[in-house]
């Protein structure tokens, strides 16, 4: 495998940001809508902001997509996995810093929380909060996904390590194959009455369809980068076509909104509503990240590339972990009533909190941190190749 072809197959994908933000401005939509009641009522857009729970399955599979790319680069390349300390430091340097200040701030100064124990602290801080019932604290209950994804990050290594034996060929539907049995089983469990609907539905194998949706197409994406595996060059087809897989992402949706999906308060669904609404919230994150991700460079791209979805991109982390806190005071200040607020003029507001908050955290402690991570621990060393080791020892003896 030539250099040029590995280095032009892990190349960065900057419209991705957009999808971060995206993300993250629909995580606060459906917050805003429960705390102002539109979501329980049955106005038109009800439904909608009920769903809005989605950005959730669009940063789990955009996390499959990125965290798991490296690995499938390296499958196809037959070149050095990530190491695991490394990729672990660094994903312990961008996630915990951040959330531990969110955690120390929203525990202490929440307008209207309860007296906060010692174990709330404990539970918080280690992102064990949603291992026992209703332990989530004000302004924090957001941070469920978080302690989600914290697992799957610690998972992926191993994971990335019992596929590499695997035949590439067929590695794309190994990987969503079992992400949907793991799935599937839970869920299954959950309708037996063996697991709860209102404690399981957080924890990691409920969302294994969402995760290994973006490692299978990070497996694809490194395929078609590298030049194997024609059988999914239709995925460039569509990527080229995004108006198209918008278009179908926005149907999706909209079946989501109804009440196959299960309730739109915080009631309990069925855990065949659970099921569907898994289902349902994959196709539509892939859908919405496939044009992004695959086919040629677009206008559509250069416009998610841009340096305001970029920096929008680079603060969605902190505008996902401050905008409850923003929220709260609002509704505190503004005097407005539980499930009686005016929908769009708190949420404006919610982000504009939100992203002054989130900027605050990028460059007083995020961005700090991240640097850090660089520094160490220290890059591997280049591997000395055969032909390479003559060379050495000449220039040493000489």
């Amino acid at each position: 495998m030539s250099a040029s072809i590995s280095q032009r197959s892990l190349h960065r994908l900057p419209a991705l940001d957009a999808v971060r933000v995206i993300g993250a401005l629909a995580v606060i939509g459906h917050h805003v809508g429960f705390a102002t009641g539109v979501n329980t009522g049955s106005g038109p857009w009800a439904g909608f902001f009920a769903r809005l729970d989605i950005g959730v399955a669009i940063f789990f599979v955009l996390s499959g997509f990125l965290l798991y790319r490296p690995y499938a680069h390296a499958q196809a390349t037959a070149s050095r996995r990530p190491g695991a300390g490394r990729y672990l430091w660094r994903r312990a340097m961008r996630i915990l810093p951040a959330y531990w200040v969110a955690v120390v701030v929203c525990l202490l100064a929440m307008p209207r929380d309860e007296a906060v124990t010692g174990a709330d602290w404990t539970r918080h801080f280690t992102l064990t909060q949603i291992y026992e019932p209703n332990k989530l604290r004000d302004g924090l209950s957001q941070t469920w996904s978080l302690a989600t994804e914290v697992a799957f990050y610690l998972l992926l290594p191993l994971l990335a390590l019992a596929l590499s034996s695997r035949r590439r060929a067929g590695r794309p539907l190994l990987i969503l194959g079992c992400a949907a049995a793991v799935t599937g089983t839970w869920v299954a469990l959950m309708g037996l009455g063996v697991l709860s609907l209102g404690l399981h539905t957080m924890w990691l194998p409920a969302y294994g369809l969402w995760f290994g949706a973006g490692m299978a197409l990070a497996t694809i994406h490194a395929a078609l980068r590298n030049d194997y595996a024609p059988r999914w060059r239709f995925l460039d087809d569509l990527g080229a076509a995004p108006l198209a897989c918008w278009a179908a992402a926005a149907a999706v949706l909209a079946i989501a909104t109804t009440p196959i999906a299960g309730p739109r308060d915080l009631a309990e669904p069925t855990a065949a509503e659970f099921g569907l609404k898994m289902l349902l919230y994959a196709v539509f994150s892939v859908l919405l990240v496939l044009p992004i991700a695959f086919g040629p460079h677009t206008r559509t791209k250069a416009v998610l590339s841009s340096g305001t979805a970029h920096w929008l991109g680079t603060v969605s982390y902190g505008l996902f972990l401050w905008h409850p806190f923003a929220l709260e005071w609002i509704l505190v200040i503004g005097d407005i009533p539980d499930f009686n607020g005016d929908t769009l003029d708190v949420y404006l507001l919610t982000v504009a909190g939100g992203l002054l908050l989130a900027a605050v955290s990028y460059y007083v402690v995020e961005r700090p941190f991240q640097r850090l991570s660089h520094r160490w621990p220290r890059p591997p060393r280049p591997r000395i190749t055969e032909s390479q080791r003559p060379v050495v020892a000449a220039s040493a003896a000489s």
